[in-house]
This record gives structure tokens, sequence and C-alpha cells, in this order.
């Protein structure tokens, strides 16, 4: 008999009660370091006080509006995006598959806007995760993906991560509408677009006319010790959409864009009901506030030194199960040998909670505000997961 709740999901046997900081309690009493932070979405810890009072102040108030109306947090977040960011406006979503959906509109419209609907091709890259939505799993175009799931949304094409003379090839197609990049590809294995690369695709971008858009849905919002990852190469996108760490846990997403590449999206071409609803803006608004503060920052980039010092310790104490560490700032992955989910497993017996993902990579994306102590705590059970491992 299929359970009330869809079985689309391969779920540990843990269910938490309650939660503070880096920490989780399970419901049998167990204290369990999160590394994952919801996948880089609890981006200042659980039950962050700041975060608690500020949609607690605004449930006071009111929850929703419609985007019938004015909604002052709505046009509070995204003034403060705007002032930080690139981009010239911003529209809300509740997530970042609905993100990508928006992504992929803008592009295709600017293009039939300029007299060019020819233009509808978008590159993608191996590796790469955009969402589950028809679009997303299309612009990424594997079978683990796509399968059963056809006929697939047309007008995408996938190349190589890292192959510089197949993009270079590619970008020539005069259908060539956009470009698509994760500058830290998550479920992709913890891989780094290097600066480099990223500047010269922006270029190729100029010369040909095509739109950059940039997934920082899990590498944004503070998490690689940038506001945003592209933040590090010195370029900036067109496009860019944003999810995860924005919310700090509450179901916020958002598109920025500049007044250009934005310019076919007039009144009547999207709309979301609960998109930029009051609630997730006040919470929004607040994690924007902290995370864009340079000192916070700073400290972000002086954890990330601290943990990535500790990780290739780890590895070197235990070559057989870990091959190298990955990543950027709070970005971070172990490379293993035995197998991702062997560790994952072992660091759910040692009280530590990290993330599986692709090429057999763990992720540990911690809350961007951890302590030193639990960084230290977390380096001590992920060597008691690692000596399990090679135990076994």
């Amino acid at each position: 008999m299929i359970s009330s709740i869809l079985p689309t999901y391969n779920r540990a046997p843990l269910s938490f009660v309650s939660g503070e900081g880096s920490w989780l309690e399970a419901k049998d009493g167990r204290r369990f370091l999160d590394m994952g932070a919801g996948i880089a979405v609890n981006a200042l810890g659980h039950a962050n006080p700041d975060l608690v009072a500020a949609l607690t102040q605004q449930a006071g108030k009111i929850w929703h509006l419609s985007n019938l109306y004015e909604i002052p947090e709505q046009t509070a977040l995204a003034d403060a995006l705007v002032a930080n960011t690139f981009a010239d406006t911003v529209f809300f979503t509740n997530s970042g598959t609905e993100a990508c959906e928006l992504a992929v509109k803008m592009v295709r419209k600017y293009w039939f806007d300029k007299g060019q609907p020819e233009r509808i091709k978008i590159l993608t890259f191996s590796g790469a995760f955009h969402g589950r939505s028809s679009a997303a799993i299309a612009a990424v175009g594997t079978e683990k993906m796509t399968k059963g799931f056809g006929p697939l949304l047309p007008g995408f094409e996938q190349l190589e991560f890292g192959d510089h003379d197949a993009l270079t090839k590619a970008m020539q197609d005069p259908t060539v509408a956009a470009v698509i990049i994760e500058p830290v590809q998550g479920e992709g294995g913890i891989r780094t677009v290097p600066d480099q690369c990223l500047k010269g695709l922006r270029d190729l971008c100029d010369e040909t006319g095509a739109l950059l858009v940039a997934d920082e849905v899990q590498c944004g919002v503070g998490r690689t010790g940038k506001l945003f990852a592209h933040e590090w190469s010195g370029i900036s996108p067109d496009i860019m959409m944003v999810a995860k760490g924005i919310g700090g846990g509450f179901p916020l997403g958002a598109v920025l864009a500049t007044e250009t590449a934005a310019s076919g999206m007039v009144a009547g071409t999207h709309g979301s009901t609960y998109g930029g609803n009051p609630l997730g803006c006040a919470v929004g608004l607040k994690v924007l506030q902290t995370i864009a503060e340079p000192a916070f920052l700073d400290e972000v980039n002086r954890k990330a030194g601290l943990l990535r010092q500790k990780l290739e310790g780890l590895v070197a104490a235990h070559p057989d199960v870990f091959e190298e560490v990955r990543g950027s700032g709070l970005m971070l992955g172990l490379k293993t040998k035995p197998g991702a989910a062997k560790v994952v497993q072992a660091g759910y017996d040692a009280g530590i909670m990290v993330v599986p993902a692709a090429q057999e990579v763990v992720r540990l994306l911690p809350a961007l505000n951890i302590t030193d102590e639990d960084i230290n705590e977390a380096l001590a059970r992920l060597d008691q997961a690692a000596r399990a491992v090679a135990a076994a």
C-alpha cells in the first residue's frame, strides 16, 4: 500500500523535534551536528532568534497579500537586493525551481521582443542541477532526471563541464540565447568553475549577445564568502537565480536581472500566488541584512579557512576513505573512496549530518554562523565516522 506521503524520497530513519544553531535533537533524544543546513538553506542556523522575531512580528500583521496589490515587505527586500548586486529588478518565487522557470522564460522573451525569435537555445553543463520542473530537467538532460517524463521541452544543449573548445564552438550557433551556469556545482559534486573560466564565458556572451544566467540557488547568499559566488571572478551575470539561503529556512526564491535582460517581462507575462509574500520577504530581508555585512562575510571566510584546513588534515589522516577537499567558502566537499553513502551513514552513527552529491562526494554546507567550537566538534565526529568506514 502506498504511503500517505508520495514515496519519491529515500529518507533516513531520523525524525527531529527541535534545533538550535548548528544542532538538531531527534525524537529519541540524540543530538546531531547539522553540517548540511537543510542543503544550504538554514544559512543562519536553526531557530535563529533574529529570524524568529522577523517572522513572528510579520505574522502578527499580514501573512499574505495577492500580488494584485503593493507589498511593502517585498519592495524593501527587492530594493536591498538591487542595492547589493548587479541587478536592476527582482521577481520573487518560492523556490529555486520556480526561479529557473522564470529565467528560461525571461531569456526567450528577451530575444522574441528583439525580433530574433529563433534564438531559443540555452547551453548548460554536465553535472548541473537546476531543479525538477519540466524546463529544469530538460536543461540538465540526464537520463536520471528525464527518463519517463518526455517529451522534453526543446531548446537546450548540454556541454561537458570544463570543455572550453566545445563551449566556444557551441557559442557560434546563431540560435544560442543564453548560457546557464552554477559558479559552484552543488549536486554535481562541489565543482568550482575557475575565475578565469567565468571571465571567458562572460566575454563569449558579450561577443555573441547571449545572456549569461548564473544559478546561485545553492552557492549564493554568502555561502562562498562573497554575497554571491560570481563576485570572486569580478564578472556580473545578466540574470541570476537565487533561493535556499535567502530565506534562511523560509521558502523563498528570486530571479534578479538587469533592466535590459528583463525588458520582455511586462505585465501579464509571469506571476505567482505566493511569491514575494510578506512573511517570506520579512525573513529574507533580515537574512540579507545580516549576511551582506562585510564583517559577517569576513567571518565566513575565516571559518571557511579553519574548516578547510581541518578537512585537509582529515583527508591526510584517512587516505583510504577520502581523496580530496573541494569547494569554496563554506560550500565544501569530501571526495570519498568507499562511496558517499557509507560516509553519510557512518556520520549518522557518529551524530553528524552531511549531504551526498555526485562523484561520491559528501557535502559540508554548515550554517554560515557556525561556531569554531562546532567546527572542531564536526571534525572529531567526521574522524569517528571515517574510522568506522575504514574498519567496516
